[in-house]
């Protein structure tokens, strides 16, 4: 029996305005912490916290994607992590979505952990959510995304 490497995933999304021009960034690392998949998505105008689930989303739907068993994933955003790990509930009828599927996408792992770290541990993802916005387009190589789960607010 081969036991699993945990792998990481760093999350990020931000919005110019809040609502404004928002992206989505995260990076996916290995057992080692060499980046294996890596993107950045521009969201049209959006809130900050519907691009940190962006963020979220996409790169669990990455890791699926390479058949990652264990993941441990690290976001910035208190809300996100607490939403997740219950601690706070979602209020916000426009969140409610992305959080249920957030759940859905985390019961397809064999170990998940989420857990809130400082920005700077961060910063690669916020760079390519920031490229994304910058330059109105999606980077890297993460998994096709999907359709927008939200309609832009402007």
């Amino acid at each position: 029996m081969t036991v699993a490497e945990r792998w990481t995933l760093r999350t990020d999304g931000g919005a110019r305005g809040n609502p404004g021009p928002a992206g989505a960034g995260f990076v996916l690392e290995d057992a080692s912490g060499a980046i294996v998949r890596s993107g950045g998505r521009y969201l049209g105008a959006q809130t900050n916290n519907v691009a940190e689930y962006e963020a979220l989303l996409w790169g669990l739907r990455t890791a699926l994607d390479e058949r990652v068993c264990d993941l441990c994933v690290c976001a910035d955003s208190e809300l996100v992590v607490r939403q997740l790990t219950g601690v706070y509930r979602v209020k916000k009828d426009w969140l409610r979505p992305l959080h249920a599927e957030a759940l859905g996408l985390m019961k397809c792992f064999d170990s998940i952990e989420i857990r809130h770290v400082r920005r700077e541990q961060n910063a690669a993802a916020d760079e390519l959510a920031n490229i994304a916005m910058d330059e109105r387009r999606t980077v890297g190589n993460g998994v096709e995304p999907e359709a927008d789960s939200q309609p832009s607010l402007f």
